[in-house]
Protein backbone atom coordinates (compact mmCIF):
# COMPACT_ATOMS: atom_id res chain seq x y z
CA UNK A 1 0.00 0.00 0.00
CA UNK A 2 1.37 3.41 -0.93
CA UNK A 3 1.99 6.33 1.37
CA UNK A 4 -0.49 8.33 -0.26
CA UNK A 5 -3.29 5.74 0.00
CA UNK A 6 -2.37 5.19 3.61
CA UNK A 7 -2.97 8.59 3.88
CA UNK A 8 -5.95 8.88 2.17
CA UNK A 9 -7.73 6.14 3.60
CA UNK A 10 -6.71 7.36 7.41
CA UNK A 11 -8.26 10.88 6.59
CA UNK A 12 -11.43 9.40 5.19
CA UNK A 13 -11.88 6.82 8.34
CA UNK A 14 -10.81 9.79 10.80
CA UNK A 15 -13.80 11.44 9.18
CA UNK A 16 -16.31 8.38 9.63
CA UNK A 17 -14.90 8.04 12.91
CA UNK A 18 -15.86 12.02 14.12
CA UNK A 19 -18.85 11.78 12.45
CA UNK A 20 -19.97 8.52 14.18
CA UNK A 21 -19.53 10.09 17.42
CA UNK A 22 -22.83 11.50 19.77
CA UNK A 23 -22.63 15.06 20.29
CA UNK A 24 -19.99 16.14 18.02
CA UNK A 25 -20.72 18.45 14.90
CA UNK A 26 -23.98 19.77 16.59
CA UNK A 27 -27.19 20.32 14.21
CA UNK A 28 -25.91 18.04 11.76
CA UNK A 29 -28.61 14.85 11.70
CA UNK A 30 -27.75 11.24 11.30
CA UNK A 31 -28.71 10.79 7.27
CA UNK A 32 -26.29 13.79 6.71
CA UNK A 33 -23.86 12.25 8.89
CA UNK A 34 -23.40 9.01 6.76
CA UNK A 35 -24.36 10.95 3.85
CA UNK A 36 -20.98 13.34 4.49
CA UNK A 37 -19.42 9.75 5.14
CA UNK A 38 -20.14 7.93 2.42
CA UNK A 39 -19.05 10.93 -0.22
CA UNK A 40 -15.40 11.29 2.60
CA UNK A 41 -14.60 8.35 1.41
CA UNK A 42 -15.54 8.18 -2.47
CA UNK A 43 -13.40 11.35 -2.53
CA UNK A 44 -10.42 9.48 -1.08
CA UNK A 45 -11.28 6.51 -3.33
CA UNK A 46 -11.51 8.50 -5.91
CA UNK A 47 -8.14 10.29 -5.52
CA UNK A 48 -5.85 7.59 -3.97
CA UNK A 49 -6.86 3.84 -5.28
CA UNK A 50 -6.66 2.25 -9.04
CA UNK A 51 -10.01 1.46 -8.44
CA UNK A 52 -12.51 2.43 -11.49
CA UNK A 53 -14.15 5.50 -10.72
CA UNK A 54 -17.87 4.05 -11.68
CA UNK A 55 -17.57 1.13 -9.47
CA UNK A 56 -16.89 3.55 -6.45
CA UNK A 57 -19.46 5.60 -7.52
CA UNK A 58 -22.04 2.79 -8.01
CA UNK A 59 -21.12 2.28 -4.43
CA UNK A 60 -21.41 4.98 -3.06
CA UNK A 61 -25.26 5.13 -4.26
CA UNK A 62 -25.71 2.03 -3.43
CA UNK A 63 -25.05 2.62 0.61
CA UNK A 64 -27.09 5.59 0.30
CA UNK A 65 -30.05 3.72 -1.17
CA UNK A 66 -29.56 0.78 1.10
CA UNK A 67 -29.33 3.34 4.47
CA UNK A 68 -32.77 4.89 3.52
CA UNK A 69 -31.16 8.60 2.30
CA UNK A 70 -31.96 8.21 -1.03
CA UNK A 71 -34.70 5.96 -2.63
CA UNK A 72 -34.38 3.42 -5.15
CA UNK A 73 -36.93 5.44 -7.22
CA UNK A 74 -34.53 8.55 -6.93
CA UNK A 75 -31.57 5.93 -7.92
CA UNK A 76 -32.12 4.40 -10.73
CA UNK A 77 -34.31 7.20 -11.91
CA UNK A 78 -31.25 9.10 -12.87
CA UNK A 79 -30.09 6.82 -15.31
CA UNK A 80 -33.40 8.27 -16.88
CA UNK A 81 -32.71 11.54 -16.79
CA UNK A 82 -32.67 13.50 -20.06
CA UNK A 83 -28.85 14.80 -20.19
CA UNK A 84 -28.12 10.68 -20.46
CA UNK A 85 -30.55 10.32 -23.37
CA UNK A 86 -28.63 13.65 -24.71
CA UNK A 87 -25.43 12.12 -24.55
CA UNK A 88 -26.43 8.87 -25.77
CA UNK A 89 -27.85 10.12 -28.56
CA UNK A 90 -24.94 12.51 -29.23
CA UNK A 91 -22.52 9.19 -29.77
CA UNK A 92 -24.82 7.53 -31.73
CA UNK A 93 -24.87 10.81 -34.01
CA UNK A 94 -20.82 11.09 -33.40
CA UNK A 95 -20.73 7.25 -34.57
CA UNK A 96 -22.57 8.55 -37.97
CA UNK A 97 -20.26 11.70 -38.48
CA UNK A 98 -16.82 9.84 -38.27
CA UNK A 99 -18.49 6.76 -40.36
CA UNK A 100 -18.62 9.51 -43.27
CA UNK A 101 -15.33 10.84 -43.42
CA UNK A 102 -16.56 14.78 -42.72
CA UNK A 103 -14.11 15.10 -40.43
CA UNK A 104 -10.94 14.47 -42.44
CA UNK A 105 -12.98 16.79 -44.77
CA UNK A 106 -13.16 19.67 -42.66
CA UNK A 107 -9.71 19.15 -42.00
CA UNK A 108 -8.71 19.42 -45.45
CA UNK A 109 -10.58 22.15 -46.51
CA UNK A 110 -9.60 24.63 -42.97
CA UNK A 111 -6.37 23.66 -43.10
CA UNK A 112 -5.16 23.82 -46.09
CA UNK A 113 -5.96 27.34 -45.83
CA UNK A 114 -2.53 27.97 -43.52
CA UNK A 115 0.34 29.43 -45.34
CA UNK A 116 2.35 30.36 -41.94
CA UNK A 117 3.03 28.91 -38.74
CA UNK A 118 0.43 31.10 -36.74
CA UNK A 119 -2.44 30.50 -39.57
CA UNK A 120 -2.00 26.99 -39.21
CA UNK A 121 -2.07 26.89 -35.19
CA UNK A 122 -4.81 29.00 -35.18
CA UNK A 123 -7.25 27.18 -37.71
CA UNK A 124 -6.35 24.17 -36.34
CA UNK A 125 -7.87 25.27 -33.45
CA UNK A 126 -10.80 26.68 -35.12
CA UNK A 127 -11.67 23.41 -36.42
CA UNK A 128 -11.07 21.82 -33.32
CA UNK A 129 -13.46 24.27 -31.39
CA UNK A 130 -16.28 23.04 -34.29
CA UNK A 131 -15.54 19.27 -33.26
CA UNK A 132 -17.12 20.32 -29.91
CA UNK A 133 -20.60 20.03 -31.82
CA UNK A 134 -20.52 16.86 -33.64
CA UNK A 135 -18.39 14.61 -31.14
CA UNK A 136 -19.19 14.53 -27.18
CA UNK A 137 -16.63 14.09 -24.69
CA UNK A 138 -13.07 15.13 -25.06
CA UNK A 139 -11.69 11.85 -25.30
CA UNK A 140 -13.93 11.00 -28.07
CA UNK A 141 -12.80 14.21 -29.87
CA UNK A 142 -8.95 13.50 -29.61
CA UNK A 143 -9.50 10.14 -31.15
CA UNK A 144 -11.06 11.63 -33.92
CA UNK A 145 -8.03 14.55 -34.22
CA UNK A 146 -5.11 12.07 -34.09
CA UNK A 147 -5.02 11.21 -37.99
CA UNK A 148 -5.37 14.68 -38.59
CA UNK A 149 -1.93 15.69 -36.30
CA UNK A 150 -0.62 12.33 -37.46
CA UNK A 151 -0.72 14.39 -41.45
CA UNK A 152 0.01 17.59 -40.52
CA UNK A 153 3.49 15.88 -38.60
CA UNK A 154 3.99 14.07 -41.43
CA UNK A 155 3.55 17.24 -44.17
CA UNK A 156 5.95 18.96 -41.15
CA UNK A 157 8.89 16.40 -42.11
CA UNK A 158 11.75 17.64 -39.75
CA UNK A 159 10.96 20.20 -38.40
CA UNK A 160 10.24 19.10 -34.84
CA UNK A 161 9.70 22.20 -32.77
CA UNK A 162 6.41 22.35 -34.31
CA UNK A 163 5.37 18.81 -34.43
CA UNK A 164 5.70 19.06 -30.53
CA UNK A 165 4.00 21.97 -30.60
CA UNK A 166 0.62 21.07 -32.54
CA UNK A 167 1.12 17.36 -29.97
CA UNK A 168 0.38 20.13 -27.50
CA UNK A 169 -1.99 22.15 -29.61
CA UNK A 170 -4.44 19.45 -30.24
CA UNK A 171 -5.28 18.10 -26.78
CA UNK A 172 -4.58 21.40 -25.14
CA UNK A 173 -7.88 22.87 -27.51
CA UNK A 174 -9.98 20.37 -27.36
CA UNK A 175 -9.88 20.34 -23.23
CA UNK A 176 -10.67 23.98 -22.93
CA UNK A 177 -12.97 24.16 -26.00
CA UNK A 178 -14.96 20.95 -24.56
CA UNK A 179 -17.18 24.05 -22.68
CA UNK A 180 -18.35 25.47 -25.68
CA UNK A 181 -21.61 23.03 -25.66
CA UNK A 182 -23.86 21.08 -23.09
CA UNK A 183 -22.53 17.82 -24.73
CA UNK A 184 -19.04 18.83 -24.90
CA UNK A 185 -18.17 17.00 -21.66
CA UNK A 186 -20.15 14.22 -19.09
CA UNK A 187 -19.19 17.17 -16.39
CA UNK A 188 -21.65 19.35 -17.84
CA UNK A 189 -24.33 17.41 -17.51
CA UNK A 190 -23.87 16.38 -13.85
CA UNK A 191 -23.35 20.27 -13.23
CA UNK A 192 -26.72 20.85 -15.00
CA UNK A 193 -28.54 18.45 -12.49
CA UNK A 194 -27.35 19.51 -9.49
CA UNK A 195 -28.12 22.84 -10.33
CA UNK A 196 -31.55 21.70 -11.24
CA UNK A 197 -31.94 19.29 -8.13
CA UNK A 198 -30.17 21.67 -5.46
CA UNK A 199 -31.74 25.03 -6.91
CA UNK A 200 -34.13 24.62 -9.00
CA UNK A 201 -32.20 26.48 -11.83
CA UNK A 202 -32.66 24.87 -15.20
CA UNK A 203 -29.79 25.44 -17.96
CA UNK A 204 -30.32 24.32 -21.96
CA UNK A 205 -28.47 23.90 -24.49
CA UNK A 206 -28.99 26.97 -26.24
CA UNK A 207 -28.16 29.27 -23.01
CA UNK A 208 -25.19 26.75 -22.66
CA UNK A 209 -23.99 27.36 -25.72
CA UNK A 210 -24.92 31.39 -25.52
CA UNK A 211 -22.94 31.47 -22.84
CA UNK A 212 -20.19 29.06 -23.29
CA UNK A 213 -19.07 29.30 -26.71
CA UNK A 214 -17.96 32.92 -26.38
CA UNK A 215 -15.65 31.25 -23.41
CA UNK A 216 -14.46 28.24 -25.38
CA UNK A 217 -13.23 30.68 -28.42
CA UNK A 218 -11.54 33.23 -26.29
CA UNK A 219 -9.94 30.54 -24.28
CA UNK A 220 -8.75 27.99 -27.34
CA UNK A 221 -6.93 30.78 -29.60
CA UNK A 222 -5.51 32.48 -25.96
CA UNK A 223 -4.34 29.08 -25.67
CA UNK A 224 -2.58 28.32 -29.05
CA UNK A 225 -0.85 31.66 -28.57
CA UNK A 226 0.44 30.26 -25.45
CA UNK A 227 1.39 26.61 -26.78
CA UNK A 228 3.18 28.69 -29.86
CA UNK A 229 5.41 31.09 -27.77
CA UNK A 230 5.89 28.03 -24.91
CA UNK A 231 6.91 25.82 -26.89
CA UNK A 232 8.69 27.66 -30.50
CA UNK A 233 11.24 29.87 -31.21
CA UNK A 234 11.14 32.88 -33.17
CA UNK A 235 12.98 31.29 -35.95
CA UNK A 236 10.51 28.15 -36.21
CA UNK A 237 7.42 30.36 -36.09
CA UNK A 238 9.18 32.67 -39.56
CA UNK A 239 9.42 29.34 -41.74
CA UNK A 240 6.33 29.05 -44.16
CA UNK A 241 4.32 26.05 -44.33
CA UNK A 242 2.11 24.29 -46.94
CA UNK A 243 0.05 21.51 -46.14
CA UNK A 244 -1.99 20.15 -48.73
CA UNK A 245 -5.09 17.59 -49.16
CA UNK A 246 -3.09 14.71 -50.54
CA UNK A 247 -1.01 14.98 -47.24
CA UNK A 248 -4.47 15.05 -45.14
CA UNK A 249 -5.43 12.12 -47.16
CA UNK A 250 -2.66 9.27 -46.36
CA UNK A 251 -4.53 9.18 -42.90
CA UNK A 252 -7.73 9.11 -43.83
CA UNK A 253 -9.91 6.16 -45.46
CA UNK A 254 -12.02 8.12 -46.61
CA UNK A 255 -11.84 10.85 -49.55
CA UNK A 256 -10.85 14.50 -48.29
CA UNK A 257 -11.71 16.36 -51.38
CA UNK A 258 -13.61 15.52 -54.70
CA UNK A 259 -17.77 15.64 -54.76
CA UNK A 260 -19.56 14.18 -51.80
CA UNK A 261 -20.83 10.97 -51.26
CA UNK A 262 -24.42 10.48 -50.61
CA UNK A 263 -23.72 9.33 -47.54
CA UNK A 264 -21.56 12.18 -46.89
CA UNK A 265 -24.66 14.74 -47.96
CA UNK A 266 -26.93 13.54 -45.89
CA UNK A 267 -25.40 13.06 -42.58
CA UNK A 268 -24.08 16.97 -42.90
CA UNK A 269 -27.67 17.76 -43.63
CA UNK A 270 -28.77 15.68 -40.40
CA UNK A 271 -26.31 17.16 -38.69
CA UNK A 272 -26.58 20.93 -39.21
CA UNK A 273 -30.36 20.00 -38.80
CA UNK A 274 -29.89 18.95 -35.38
CA UNK A 275 -27.44 21.62 -34.34
CA UNK A 276 -29.88 24.22 -35.18
CA UNK A 277 -32.98 22.55 -33.63
CA UNK A 278 -30.84 22.96 -30.39
CA UNK A 279 -30.15 25.86 -30.92
CA UNK A 280 -33.33 27.35 -31.56
CA UNK A 281 -35.08 25.37 -28.22
CA UNK A 282 -36.89 28.65 -27.36
CA UNK A 283 -38.98 28.93 -30.12
CA UNK A 284 -40.15 25.63 -31.09
CA UNK A 285 -40.06 24.43 -27.22
CA UNK A 286 -38.75 20.38 -28.33
CA UNK A 287 -35.94 19.71 -25.56
CA UNK A 288 -32.70 19.20 -26.86
CA UNK A 289 -32.67 15.54 -25.18
CA UNK A 290 -35.65 14.65 -27.72
CA UNK A 291 -34.08 16.65 -30.82
CA UNK A 292 -30.75 14.06 -30.51
CA UNK A 293 -33.29 10.76 -30.21
CA UNK A 294 -34.57 12.17 -33.17
CA UNK A 295 -31.14 12.93 -34.93
CA UNK A 296 -30.33 9.28 -33.83
CA UNK A 297 -32.94 7.63 -34.90
CA UNK A 298 -32.31 9.11 -38.45
CA UNK A 299 -28.25 8.35 -38.44
CA UNK A 300 -29.48 4.99 -37.97
CA UNK A 301 -32.09 3.99 -40.02
CA UNK A 302 -31.97 1.29 -42.68
CA UNK A 303 -32.56 3.95 -45.68
CA UNK A 304 -31.28 7.17 -44.19
CA UNK A 305 -28.75 6.42 -42.04
CA UNK A 306 -24.73 5.91 -42.10
CA UNK A 307 -24.31 3.63 -38.99
CA UNK A 308 -26.12 0.76 -37.89
CA UNK A 309 -27.67 1.32 -34.36
CA UNK A 310 -25.79 -1.66 -32.48
CA UNK A 311 -22.53 -0.17 -34.05
CA UNK A 312 -23.64 3.28 -33.09
CA UNK A 313 -24.36 2.18 -29.61
CA UNK A 314 -21.02 0.18 -29.08
CA UNK A 315 -18.91 3.82 -28.83
CA UNK A 316 -21.65 5.16 -26.31
CA UNK A 317 -19.27 4.88 -22.65
CA UNK A 318 -22.01 3.59 -20.79
CA UNK A 319 -19.52 3.23 -17.92
CA UNK A 320 -19.66 7.13 -18.16
CA UNK A 321 -23.28 7.15 -17.62
CA UNK A 322 -23.42 4.81 -14.97
CA UNK A 323 -21.28 6.90 -13.05
CA UNK A 324 -23.07 10.45 -14.15
CA UNK A 325 -26.28 8.94 -12.59
CA UNK A 326 -24.98 7.42 -9.51
CA UNK A 327 -22.89 11.21 -8.91
CA UNK A 328 -26.28 12.67 -9.53
CA UNK A 329 -27.70 10.71 -7.01
CA UNK A 330 -24.54 11.60 -4.16
CA UNK A 331 -25.45 14.97 -5.17
CA UNK A 332 -29.17 14.68 -4.59
CA UNK A 333 -28.30 13.11 -1.03
CA UNK A 334 -26.00 15.57 -0.04
CA UNK A 335 -28.66 18.00 -1.05
CA UNK A 336 -31.67 16.36 0.78
CA UNK A 337 -29.86 15.90 3.72
CA UNK A 338 -28.44 18.55 4.51
CA UNK A 339 -25.28 17.63 4.61
CA UNK A 340 -24.25 20.43 1.59
CA UNK A 341 -25.87 23.48 3.26
CA UNK A 342 -23.76 21.87 6.85
CA UNK A 343 -20.82 21.65 4.97
CA UNK A 344 -20.79 25.79 4.06
CA UNK A 345 -22.38 26.56 6.55
CA UNK A 346 -19.42 27.95 8.52
CA UNK A 347 -17.80 30.21 5.46
CA UNK A 348 -17.98 33.49 5.72
CA UNK A 349 -21.24 35.43 4.45
CA UNK A 350 -20.05 38.84 4.33
CA UNK A 351 -17.52 38.16 1.09
CA UNK A 352 -17.85 40.10 -1.92
CA UNK A 353 -19.01 38.36 -5.10
CA UNK A 354 -15.94 38.48 -7.02
CA UNK A 355 -13.66 36.91 -4.12
CA UNK A 356 -16.23 34.33 -3.59
CA UNK A 357 -15.81 32.82 -7.46
CA UNK A 358 -12.25 33.63 -7.69
CA UNK A 359 -11.59 31.12 -4.61
CA UNK A 360 -13.83 29.04 -6.30
CA UNK A 361 -12.27 29.25 -9.84
CA UNK A 362 -8.63 28.91 -8.26
CA UNK A 363 -9.62 25.77 -6.62
CA UNK A 364 -11.36 23.96 -9.35
CA UNK A 365 -8.50 24.56 -11.68
CA UNK A 366 -6.65 23.26 -9.17
CA UNK A 367 -8.29 20.24 -8.40
CA UNK A 368 -6.87 18.25 -11.22
CA UNK A 369 -4.36 17.78 -9.69
CA UNK A 370 -6.08 15.85 -6.58
CA UNK A 371 -9.06 14.59 -9.15
CA UNK A 372 -8.24 13.27 -12.41
CA UNK A 373 -11.26 12.69 -13.57
CA UNK A 374 -13.08 15.84 -15.12
CA UNK A 375 -16.62 14.18 -13.82
CA UNK A 376 -15.59 13.10 -10.78
CA UNK A 377 -14.40 16.79 -9.89
CA UNK A 378 -17.81 18.11 -11.17
CA UNK A 379 -19.27 15.66 -8.53
CA UNK A 380 -17.34 16.29 -6.01
CA UNK A 381 -17.14 20.05 -6.65
CA UNK A 382 -20.09 21.32 -7.86
CA UNK A 383 -23.24 20.44 -5.15
CA UNK A 384 -21.06 22.26 -2.69
CA UNK A 385 -20.28 25.24 -4.61
CA UNK A 386 -23.96 25.60 -5.50
CA UNK A 387 -24.82 25.42 -1.65
CA UNK A 388 -21.88 27.62 -0.72
CA UNK A 389 -23.37 30.31 -3.45
CA UNK A 390 -26.39 30.42 -2.16
CA UNK A 391 -25.53 30.87 1.21
CA UNK A 392 -23.09 33.99 0.06
CA UNK A 393 -25.91 35.55 -2.05
CA UNK A 394 -24.01 34.59 -5.32
CA UNK A 395 -26.00 33.16 -8.43
CA UNK A 396 -25.62 29.08 -8.13
CA UNK A 397 -25.36 29.38 -12.44
CA UNK A 398 -22.66 31.59 -12.20
CA UNK A 399 -21.09 29.70 -9.28
CA UNK A 400 -21.67 26.39 -11.17
CA UNK A 401 -20.70 27.43 -14.69
CA UNK A 402 -17.35 29.04 -13.51
CA UNK A 403 -16.15 25.66 -11.71
CA UNK A 404 -16.96 23.62 -14.37
CA UNK A 405 -15.36 26.03 -16.96
CA UNK A 406 -12.27 25.98 -14.63
CA UNK A 407 -12.11 22.69 -14.35
CA UNK A 408 -11.81 22.33 -17.69
CA UNK A 409 -7.93 23.21 -17.28
CA UNK A 410 -6.27 19.85 -16.63
CA UNK A 411 -3.05 20.23 -18.51
CA UNK A 412 -0.16 19.67 -15.91
CA UNK A 413 0.63 16.05 -16.12
CA UNK A 414 0.22 13.38 -18.73
CA UNK A 415 -1.89 11.71 -16.71
CA UNK A 416 -4.15 14.29 -15.98
CA UNK A 417 -6.32 14.06 -18.59
CA UNK A 418 -7.23 11.43 -21.37
CA UNK A 419 -6.57 13.78 -24.38
CA UNK A 420 -3.42 14.69 -22.72
CA UNK A 421 -1.75 11.29 -22.46
CA UNK A 422 -2.97 10.22 -26.07
CA UNK A 423 -0.83 12.83 -27.45
CA UNK A 424 1.99 12.00 -24.81
CA UNK A 425 3.07 9.10 -26.40
CA UNK A 426 3.17 8.58 -30.70
CA UNK A 427 5.91 5.99 -32.23
CA UNK A 428 7.68 7.04 -34.70
CA UNK A 429 6.47 10.69 -33.91
CA UNK A 430 7.61 13.46 -31.74
CA UNK A 431 5.59 14.76 -28.77
CA UNK A 432 5.68 16.70 -26.08
CA UNK A 433 7.83 16.03 -22.71
CA UNK A 434 6.69 16.60 -18.89
CA UNK A 435 8.83 19.41 -19.14
CA UNK A 436 6.90 20.94 -21.85
CA UNK A 437 3.50 20.78 -19.98
CA UNK A 438 4.82 22.29 -16.71
CA UNK A 439 6.01 25.36 -18.65
CA UNK A 440 2.10 25.40 -20.48
CA UNK A 441 0.87 25.04 -17.23
CA UNK A 442 2.75 28.06 -15.47
CA UNK A 443 1.34 30.23 -17.91
CA UNK A 444 -1.74 29.16 -19.08
CA UNK A 445 -3.21 28.14 -15.71
CA UNK A 446 -3.48 31.67 -14.66
CA UNK A 447 -4.66 32.91 -17.68
CA UNK A 448 -7.42 30.02 -17.76
CA UNK A 449 -8.48 31.16 -14.20
CA UNK A 450 -8.57 35.20 -14.90
CA UNK A 451 -10.13 34.50 -18.33
CA UNK A 452 -13.31 32.47 -16.55
CA UNK A 453 -13.35 35.38 -14.04
CA UNK A 454 -13.62 37.76 -15.79
CA UNK A 455 -16.49 36.11 -18.13
CA UNK A 456 -18.63 35.17 -15.02
CA UNK A 457 -17.77 38.63 -13.58
CA UNK A 458 -18.22 40.95 -16.88
CA UNK A 459 -19.45 38.82 -19.78
CA UNK A 460 -22.39 36.56 -18.24
CA UNK A 461 -24.44 39.29 -16.55
CA UNK A 462 -24.94 41.06 -20.31
CA UNK A 463 -25.93 37.39 -21.35
CA UNK A 464 -28.79 36.69 -18.78
CA UNK A 465 -26.64 35.36 -15.65
CA UNK A 466 -25.87 37.99 -12.80
CA UNK A 467 -23.32 37.65 -10.37
CA UNK A 468 -25.70 37.89 -7.80
CA UNK A 469 -28.87 36.46 -7.18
Amino acid sequence: MTAGLCAALCAALSVCALLAVPGTFPGLGAEARFTLAVFALATCAWIATPIDDTYIALGAGLALTATGVISSDTLFGTLGDATVWLLICAFVLAAAVTRTGLAGRAAAFLVGGARTVRQLVHLTTAALVVTAFAVPATSGRAALALPVFLALAKALGDRRRLIVMLALLFPTVILLSAVATLIGAGAHLITVSVLWETSGERIGFTQWLLLGLPLAVASSHLAAEAVLLTTTRRADREGPVHITARDIQRHSEQPVTGPWTPAESRCALLLATVVVLWCSEPLHRVPPAVVALIGAVVASSPALGTVRLKDALRTVPWALLLFMAATMAMGIALADSGAAKWLVSGLPSQVAPSVFLAVVIAVSTAAHLVLQSRSARSSVLVPLVVAAAVAAGVNPVAAALASTAAAGFCHTLPASAKPVALFAELPGTPSYTPRDLLRLSAVLAPLTAVLVLLFAVAVWPLLGVPLTR
